[in-house]
């Protein structure tokens, strides 16, 4: 497959711009910045709208962002090295390192066996509190995801999960899931580094991602989240509670800036735009100096079958991103293979290796930065 010959620079970036526009005009987002490489050169670059709506502030290309979910695609890329090195093995049980992590079926008959590899693609039978109805365990438990409660230390976050009943027994399906954050724990005790110096160690510091990390390197640069509203965004504050499909997420901007908070595995790094496309695009040509090219195309090849539907119709999942499997039912431009995930305050990413093609939009506005109409805004702009 080919694009168009339509989609020229100039045409890409006129519908890029218009996309944008029209969701600040909305005021959908607050800010945005947008990056497209093709064939390894950026055919794309903007900052527009306001990083900080009170103080005026203009968004900038180097702005810093609570990464939330973006953090998954770093920590699965540790995991994996890890894994080239023989330190770990994805079919040993997460008991191996965390004896005392033997959550029970629901049904209270077994503490089944939990692998590593079950945790990387979100088949464990563990959730996430805000996919949850608010009378889920869950939230009785006060289950962390993340991206809340500040000054959390990981084995208290790790104690509440194994309380709570499986969803299922591991390896039967895939559900989101708070796997990376216990994997994040796994690889700390393994190594004997702790999580922040592995995804420095074998990530940013090879990559050049100077402004990515779990600490924020600028607080000039870090951008003030918001989430949708009526009208307009809102501004969010430590316990905010945002709907989500019929459940809620809990934010807490400044968990990031407290040490003591635990390093989620799975939304606990912050950094910009230009280091995840980076990143993104080290992936999409194999691998660079931080993974081996095989290790890569196993990481981009669907784990878990397209019935899953992680991220609707025709997605699959690999390590740390969904596998489009079926493009025709996806209803996407992009072509079979292409990877993609967001970040919950308010992110967007794809790589389309097929077609030379690698994405990144970090937006300051929950929801509708990751799975609002401007995600498929951006991806059908770029694609004519």
């Amino acid at each position: 497959m080919s694009l168009p010959k339509s989609v020229d620079a100039q045409s890409r970036t006129v519908r890029l711009d218009a996309a944008i526009d029209l969701a600040l005009s909305e005021k959908r987002i607050v800010g945005a910045v947008v990056f497209v490489a093709e064939n390894g050169k950026i055919a794309y670059r903007r900052a527009a709208g306001l990083a900080d709506r009170e103080a005026g502030r203009a968004m900038q290309e180097n702005a810093i962002f609570r990464l939330a979910s973006i953090t998954k695609p770093l920590v699965s890329a540790v995991v994996m090295r890890l894994v080239e090195q023989g330190v770990l093995d994805l079919d040993y049980p997460v008991t191996r390192w965390l004896p005392n992590f033997r959550p029970r079926l629901r049904d209270e008959s077994s503490s089944p066996e939990i692998l590593l590899r079950h945790l990387l693609t979100h088949t464990s039978g563990l959730s996430y509190r805000f996919l949850e109805a608010p009378e889920h365990i869950y939230h009785a438990l006060n289950i962390s995801d993340g991206l809340d409660q500040p000054g959390l230390a990981i084995d208290k976050n790790l104690e509440r999960l194994a309380l709570a009943p499986l969803s299922f027994s591991p390896g039967s399906t895939w559900r989101y899931s708070l796997g990376i954050d216990v994997i994040g724990e796994v690889v700390a005790i393994a190594s004997g580094l702790s999580l922040p110096t592995l995804v420095q160690r074998y990530v940013t510091d090879p990559l050049e991602m100077r402004d990515t990390g779990f600490s924020v390197v600028d607080m000039e640069r870090l951008v003030p989240a918001y989430f949708d509203g009526a009208g307009e965004p809102v501004r969010m504050n430590d316990g905010t509670w945002v709907p989500f499909y019929g459940s809620a997420a809990q934010f807490a901007p400044s968990r990031i800036l407290d040490p003591r908070s635990y390093p989620s595995g799975g939304a606990g790094m912050a950094g910009t735009a230009e280091d995840i496309l980076r990143f993104l695009e080290t992936i999409r040509t194999g691998g660079g100096d931080i993974l081996a090219t095989a290790t890569v195309d196993t990481m981009t090849s669907d784990q878990v079958g397209s019935q899953a539907e992680t991220q609707g119709p025709g997605w699959g999942f690999g390590y740390g991103w969904a596998v489009l499997s079926n493009k025709s039912v996806a209803h996407t431009p992009q072509a079979a293979g292409t990877i993609q995930w967001g970040g919950a305050y308010g992110h967007y990413w794809f790589v389309d290796r097929e077609n030379g093609l690698t994405a990144v939009s970090l937006t300051n506005t929950a929801f509708e930065g990751m799975s609002g109409a401007f995600p498929w805004q951006i991806r059908d702009a770029i694609y004519g």
